[in-house]
């Protein structure tokens, strides 16, 4: 097997990973997951009418304060402008298809509005999983995909760096992002919209380690073609902002070495990683991977909400054989599976969606499927168990003057089990600002989300008072954040209720594990020698901030419903407590050999995969976005070699 070369890779990094025989020693099975698998079923069309007119107008002021640069502006109502279809016609409205009671005639290239309609493969999720894997078995069959979300194409919260935070902070029923707030009262997001969690991510691109591939049983020259498929369509490199310098210079400084360069490889040190995002500031998504699919196997609907999958029960094991999904005029749709033995459903809904969708196709734990009511299809305790979430605790600097937007670019990758990155900046203009904070505070803002327990009038009139009271220095400067690797700590998924448009409950149990929580103040130490470093004296104000002052200033610009201590500044431990938030990296719940086996097909049942970021025990690389797309593809090559033999004559 031989190593690859430069030129083997289009606008490729300057190191290349070696997934062969011949491994060089690199990092743990790094972990990371989540905004990048595909959620992408799953909507919540009760969730503004619930939170009532204070909410609409809570984001109106907010929104209605930007102003935007006119030729990227922001806008809402983003629906369907044709303009893509040149380059993606096989994407249609989910209200065009018609659906037949499944005929035995084979599976056929027949318009879809003509049914009835046979398929050999649908997938249920056009994310950062299911737009590769799509795109690749199109190649030689017929593959119908299946979007709970818009197009990201003309609606330039996604397509626009600047408007990251905007798409976050926007919770109308059309936007890209869906928030959810776990019990642990962590606010979090899934993506709602083709292309998954590459729409609505920072961006970041980098590998999953040698190690980690390894461990996940892949071939490692097919997982590097496939990192390289997704690499010369939407990758490049990035050019580092003035924030993401003096965060390199500062990691070298603290002895996080060597620098690495700009690599795609997760290599302990320093280093610059790839990005989506083109030198404008566009954003390209996994949905642009759709356009590498033959065009006439391909027919990809949005606005399709997968309710449940259909299973013919009547044989020793169960099978699927189609999906139920409702449009986006409410009406019910059946697509079915062509009738032979390769013909299958795939779940590509991400960490969110995917186990879900099990439950409520009667695929899971018994108790919980009899206490909804769900018919049990097939047993199996594991499904929704195992859930995880990469805790992020990031300390708020402030700055002089106001300082370029920057998403992640650098990261410190050490040997302790923690990565460091940064961002920096606000996309918009000063006067908009203080309506956006969250994840990073200000300039990413997981705004306006209450818990349904706490959805009454005054607690939304309390929450914009406490928006409004947020120091106004929080809004110039920059974080430097710390996120672990693993992690140990497990929560779980349930139904909260038997509507797919609903989210179900979830736990990830945050600092659960003690180990979690020891890696967690070794990288807010390793934080505050950075901080220290001269290559921030430049960009910090000149008076220098005691470490207790930037702790209180960080508590108040982490925004969690998580009670706070009064000793959050004083105990490192309490303040990774108080202040954990989400940087999108949760997996699991669909893990490989307790949901899953090794070939990623759902055990006890013929004809059902599920090829996302909810079949990870860890989550990959330092951002887990790449080893997604990279899987989608890895997937799609494998399930052609099975089928048609290693000469199947994949590009």
């Amino acid at each position: 097997m031989r190593y690859l070369r430069e030129k083997d890779i289009c606008n490729g990094p300057k190191s290349i990973g070696r997934y062969g025989v011949h491994r060089r020693p690199t990092a743990l099975p790094a972990h990371h997951l989540t905004m990048s698998h595909s959620h992408s079923r799953l909507g919540q069309p009760s969730y503004e009418i619930s939170l009532g007119n204070l909410l609409t107008e809570l984001v109106a002021v907010c929104i209605g304060q930007l102003s935007v640069d006119p030729g990227h502006g922001h806008h809402h109502h983003h629906h369907n402008h044709n303009h893509y279809q040149d380059e993606y016609p096989f994407i249609k409205s989910a209200s065009t298809f018609s659906s037949s009671p499944p005929q035995s005639s084979p599976s056929d290239g027949h318009d879809l509005s003509s049914g009835p309609s046979m398929f050999d493969y649908i997938i249920v999720g056009g994310g950062s999983a299911g737009c590769p894997l799509a795109a690749t078995l199109s190649e030689r069959f017929r593959v119908l995909l299946l979007e709970r979300g818009d197009v990201p194409f003309a609606n330039p919260n996604v397509t626009r760096m600047q408007n990251f935070h905007i798409s976050l902070a926007d919770v109308s029923r059309s936007s890209a992002s869906q928030a959810f707030v776990s019990t642990d009262g962590v606010i979090n997001a899934r993506a709602r919209v083709l292309g998954g969690g590459t729409c609505i991510n920072a961006g970041f691109y980098t590998r999953a380690s040698p190690t980690y591939v390894r461990q996940a049983g892949w071939d490692g020259l097919l997982a590097n073609e496939s990192f390289q498929w997704v690499e010369k369509r939407i990758v490049q490199e990035p050019r580092l902002a003035p924030w993401q310098e003096a965060l390199r210079g500062g990691l070298l400084d603290v002895g996080i070495a060597p620098f690495n360069g700009f690599s795609y490889d997760h290599i302990y040190g320093t280093k610059v990683g790839g990005t989506i995002f083109d030198k404008t500031g566009g954003r390209h998504t996994a949905a642009e991977l759709l356009t590498s699919s033959n065009h006439s196997n391909l027919h990809v609907l949005v606005h399709a909400v997968v309710q449940k999958i259909l299973f013919d029960t009547a044989g020793r094991r169960p099978k699927a054989v189609g999906v139920v999904f409702e449009d986006n005029v409410g009406k019910q749709h059946k697509a079915f599976l062509a009738k032979n033995e390769w013909s299958e459903v795939i779940l590509s809904a991400g960490a969110i969606g995917s186990p879900q969708l099990l439950l409520l196709s009667g695929v899971g734990p018994e108790k919980d499927l009899k206490t909804m009511n769900i018919p049990v299809v097939l047993k199996n305790e594991f499904v929704g168990k195992g859930m995880s979430d990469n805790p992020m605790n990031s300390i708020y600097i402030p700055t002089k003057k106001p300082v370029q937007q920057s998403l992640i670019q650098t990261v410190g990758i050490t040997m302790k089990g923690v990565f460091i990155e940064a961002s920096s900046g606000f996309g918009q203009t000063s006067d908009s600002i203080q309506c956006h904070h969250g994840i990073m505070s200000a300039e990413i803002g997981q705004l306006s989300t209450i818990p349904p327990k706490q959805r009454t009038p005054e607690a939304i009139q309390a929450y914009r008072e406490r928006k409004r009271d947020i120091p106004h220095e929080l809004f110039r400067g920059g974080f430097i954040l710390e996120k672990i690797v693993g992690p140990l700590s497990k929560g779980e998924l349930k139904l909260n209720t038997t509507n797919a448009d609903d989210n179900p409950s979830v736990t990830f149990n945050y600092f659960s594990h003690p180990y979690d929580l020891k890696r967690c103040v070794y990288g807010i130490r390793l934080i505050e020698k950075v901080l220290r470093s001269k290559h921030f004296e430049d960009l910090t104000n000149d008076e220098v901030y005691s470490m207790d002052r930037i702790l209180n200033m960080s508590v108040k610009a982490n925004v969690n419903f998580i009670p706070k201590h009064t000793n959050s500044a004083k105990s490192l431990e309490q303040f990774c407590k108080d202040t954990v938030i989400t940087i999108w990296h949760y997996h699991g719940g669909c893990h490989v050999g307790k949901v899953v086996d090794s070939h990623y097909r759902v055990m006890g049942i013929d004809g059902l995969r599920v090829v996302d970021g909810s079949t990870f025990t860890d989550s990959p690389g330092t951002n887990p976005q790449a080893t997604v797309m990279m899987m989608g593809r890895y997937i799609g090559v494998k399930m052609l070699r099975e089928r048609l033999g290693s000469t199947a004559g994949v590009q």
